[in-house]
């Protein structure tokens, strides 16, 4: 009888860590996206933003009640993606994009956790709390929303994520706090790195897509950090810069217009489908 029963709770695991595996599916491409004001979404959204295809979601980070999602839940991707009420984003033109070109059975996911006006330190797992502590009031509000820890956060929702599908790749756009800091870089790459290992994913399948400031042609205040982001790739091997020339930018000179995030989504998401193996034209 004692050997019935202990062949039932062998069988009953194997069934249940099976269901487990089923249950993740590898045509669900997931990608983490993090950064300060310009991937939280800065600019209006538009009645053009407001459907969207089904195979585009995105994971909730907080409880919005406004949204009527709640933290951790997949919904239609139709903007606000970052908190309950930021504004268009590149996440939101990087996901349509991906999914107008990859195969029907394909979805995309996106998770978003971002901090207006806050430097890359803010993303550091081993200091952050020396950052949040000095941060300005204004931004404490934002940092709270995540429990003090975006960070963390974004790792939390990531491994959630990972139950329902595969993350693909990291989305950023950062810089405008830390304008002009050759060591920049070697903080991405920290992060960067930290992803991976929290999340245990390779370097090798999850590229680094990192978005340049408004350009100089823009009127961008901080178009210089544009040549420090150029030299990411030979600090992380598997990142891409994104381009930001002829996306049009506010008249604060930092942030971009809704056109001009639509059109930086769109060249993340022909970046990510060449890294795929698709061929598309860069916008």
């Amino acid at each position: 009888m004692m050997k019935k029963k202990f062949l039932f709770i062998v069988i009953a695991a194997a069934f249940l860590t099976n269901a487990r595996i089923d249950a993740q599916d590898p045509d669900f491409h997931i990608y983490l996206c993090f950064g300060q004001s310009n991937m939280e979404g800065a600019a209006r959204i538009e009645p053009q933003d407001t459907t969207v295809d089904g195979r585009f979601l995105v994971m909730e980070t907080l409880d919005c009640p406004n949204l009527g999602r709640v933290k951790g839940g997949w919904y239609p991707a139709i903007p606000p993606l970052c908190r309950c009420r930021t504004r268009l984003s590149p996440a939101d033109y990087f996901g349509r994009t991906m999914v107008e070109h990859l195969p029907k059975n394909i979805r995309v996911g996106v998770i978003n956790v971002s901090i207006g006006g806050c430097k890359i330190e803010l993303f550091d797992k081993d200091n952050y709390q020396e950052y949040v502590s000095t941060a300005p009031g204004w931004m404490t509000g934002m940092i709270n929303d995540y429990d003090g820890n975006p960070y963390g956060r974004l790792v939390e929702m990531a491994k959630l994520a990972q139950k329902d599908g595969v993350i693909k790749g990291i989305l950023m756009h950062q810089g405008e706090s830390n304008n002009g800091e050759t060591t920049w870089p070697g903080k991405v790459r920290l992060v960067y790195e930290n992803l991976l290992k929290d999340l245990d994913l390779q370097s090798e399948k999850v590229p680094l897509l990192a978005g340049e400031m408004v350009s100089a042609a823009e009127g961008g205040i901080c178009a210089d950090m544009n040549t420090i982001i150029a030299t990411l790739p030979q600090t992380i091997p598997n990142s891409y810069v994104i381009s930001s020339e002829g996306c049009p930018g506010t008249p604060d000179h930092l942030h971009f217009t809704s056109e001009g995030y639509r059109i930086l989504g769109r060249r993340y998401a022909a970046t990510m489908l060449s890294i795929l193996g698709y061929t598309v034209n860069m916008p």
